[in-house]
C-alpha cells in the first residue's frame, strides 16, 4: 500500500492491481497527482475483497479511480506544485462520434477525460460496473467468462487527440481509413498500458504499420 500527500478530497481514492510499481505509473493517477490528491495503491489480491467489507476510511468512502467519473474540477490544485500552463483542450465531439461508430460494442462509451494530463487515453469501468482489477482477477480464476465493455476516455489536451479531433472535422470520418485505424489503436494502447494484450494482435500490428508508414510518407 502507498499513500501520497495530504488529501482535501471527499473520498478515499485507490487503485488496485498486481504490482505497486506499475500502479504508480498508471495514467489514471495523472490528474490526482496534478491536484496533490492522495491515492492508495493496493497490490495484494486480497485487497479487492477486503474493500467489499471495509467501505470507508476516516469517514470518507473508498472510491476506485479506475471506475466512474471524477470530480477533480472541484478540487483546488496543489499550491506546492510548480504552476504550469494548461494546454488548450480540443473539441472532441466529432472525434468521439467517429470513434463510437468505428468501435461499436467494443466500448461502452467514449468521452473526454478529467483524470488524464499526459497520456492520450485510458480505459475505465463505468459507474456501477465492476472495477477493472476485480474483473481481471475473476477472469483469471475462471469465475467470469467475459468482462463488460469499458469506457474509453480521451485527453482533450494531448497533441495526438487534438490532431485526430481536427482531422475528424476536416474529413468524412466514415470514409477515413486512417481515422478508423487510429480508433482501434487508441483502444489497444489503453489496454496495453493496463498490462493487457490487444484483442487481435495481428490487426494491431497491421494497423500500427499502416499508420507509421503514412506518418513517414507525410
Amino acid at each position: 500500500m502507498y499513500l501520497a500527500s495530504d488529501c482535501t478530497c471527499a473520498m478515499s481514492a485507490y487503485i488496485a492491481g498486481d504490482d505497486a510499481a506499475k500502479l504508480a505509473k498508471s495514467p489514471h493517477l495523472e490528474g490526482f497527482k496534478a491536484k496533490g490528491v492522495e491515492v492508495l495503491l493496493l497490490s495484494d489480491h486480497v485487497d479487492e475483497f477486503w474493500l467489499q467489507h471495509i467501505t470507508q476510511h476516516d469517514g470518507k468512502p473508498f472510491k476506485s479511480i479506475t471506475r466512474g467519473a471524477t470530480d477533480l474540477d472541484q478540487i483546488e490544485a496543489d499550491e506546492t506544485k510548480e504552476d504550469t500552463e494548461k494546454p488548450d483542450e480540443a473539441d472532441l465531439s466529432a472525434l468521439i462520434a467517429a470513434i463510437k461508430t468505428e468501435l461499436g460494442e467494443a466500448v461502452k462509451d467514449v468521452r473526454p477525460s478529467k483524470r488524464l494530463t499526459d497520456s492520450p487515453v485510458c480505459l475505465i469501468a463505468d459507474e456501477g460496473d465492476m472495477d477493472v482489477n476485480l474483473e481481471r482477477l475473476l477472469k483469471r480464476h475462471g469465475q467470469l467468462a467475459d468482462g463488460m465493455p469499458r469506457v474509453l476516455e480521451l485527453n482533450p489536451g494531448h497533441a495526438l487527440i487534438a490532431t485526430l479531433a481536427k482531422r475528424s472535422t476536416s474529413n468524412a470520418a466514415s470514409e477515413d481509413d486512417l481515422l478508423k485505424d487510429a480508433a482501434h489503436l487508441l483502444l489497444d494502447q489503453a489496454r496495453i498500458v493496463e498490462g493487457e494484450v490487444p484483442k487481435d494482435p495481428s490487426d494491431f500490428a497491421r494497423r500500427l504499420g499502416t499508420v507509421m508508414a503514412r506518418a513517414f510518407d507525410a
